[in-house]
């Protein structure tokens, strides 16, 4: 298989992060299959792509036409067999292990050989993945970062048995989206997550044990570090289950003390304030 030989990708799962991969496929030439379980998910992803070109063209980087013709690359569907006729498909499904390794049992079942079978996850060992199927040697962690139509950076994760072509394929298609690829090894969290989840995480543990203010800490990293965006607001809009989930898997991982998750970030996300997507987290967006 070349790179060449990809017109088709097919993305599992229409959230923010899937509709987001969809986009820039479709924006880089490629027809996209973006499923999810059902059709309301589905246009619920095609709304994000809308929304994400619309603001391109009234910043005149593309035209309305334009759009149009990125749009009718897109297909939304319900139906999971459609995937089956992607030539390259990246899973972006919810950081759960066990939707994500059915999700790979029922694509290796379907989509043919010499399909490569991405995943986005940001914390799950890739090689546990590629476990569950019969390619594991065409299995590849693809962790694009969040906004994905902004966001430069695609981690490109081997695992143990991805073969040397499988990660040349997967590396030219991060730079034919336009994305800058960086390669990781397969340990729990790999680079991205491995370092700035435990900074989130000593931020959480610090509003928890009174050290600072939320906008203290916050305006500390932002004006002090120079970082965009603080370490608990970005919690927030990475979601704080998705955060408390990839805790616990470099806890389990690397059963490393300094890896436990905060009790207030448990907290929250047993009360339901997982940040920007149901309207309060740290911050109240109400």
């Amino acid at each position: 298989m070349k790179i060449n030989d990809i017109q088709t990708i097919g993305v599992a799962g229409a959230g923010q992060m899937g509709a987001g991969i969809a986009c820039v496929a479709a924006v880089s030439g490629f027809a996209v299959i973006l499923y999810d379980i059902t059709e309301e998910l589905a246009l619920k992803g095609v709304t994000y792509i809308n929304g994400v070109l619309s603001r391109d063209v009234t910043k005149g980087k593309i035209t309305q036409d334009a759009m149009q013709n990125i749009l009718e690359r897109v297909r939304a569907t319900n139906m999971f067999e459609a995937l089956a006729q992607a030539d390259f498909v990246v899973e972006a499904a919810t950081e759960n292990q066990d939707i994500k390794l059915k999700i790979f049992k029922d694509l290796d079942a379907m989509c043919r050989p010499h399909v490569i079978c991405a995943t986005n996850t940001s914390s799950i060992p890739i090689g546990r993945i590629a476990a569950v199927t019969k390619r594991p040697d065409k299995v590849i962690g693809m962790h694009f970062m969040n906004p994905v139509p902004v966001m430069k950076l695609v981690e490109i994760i081997r695992a143990l048995p991805t073969s040397q072509e499988t990660f040349d394929i997967t590396r030219e298609l991060a730079l034919k989206l336009g994305k800058t690829p960086a390669e990781a090894c397969d340990y729990p969290g790999f680079i991205s997550n491995r370092i700035l989840m435990p900074m989130i995480n000593e931020a959480i543990y610090s509003l928890y044990e009174g050290v600072g203010t939320r906008e203290s800490l916050d305006t500390v990293m932002t004006l002090g570090m120079n970082h965009p965006m603080g370490p608990l607001a970005l919690a927030d809009l990475i979601g704080l289950d998705t955060c408390l989930a990839i805790m616990e898997t470099l806890y389990d991982g690397f059963k490393d003390s300094k890896y436990r998750p905060c009790p207030l970030l448990r907290r929250y996300v047993e009360s339901g304030w997982l940040g920007r997507k149901t309207g309060k987290g740290f911050y109240d967006y109400t």
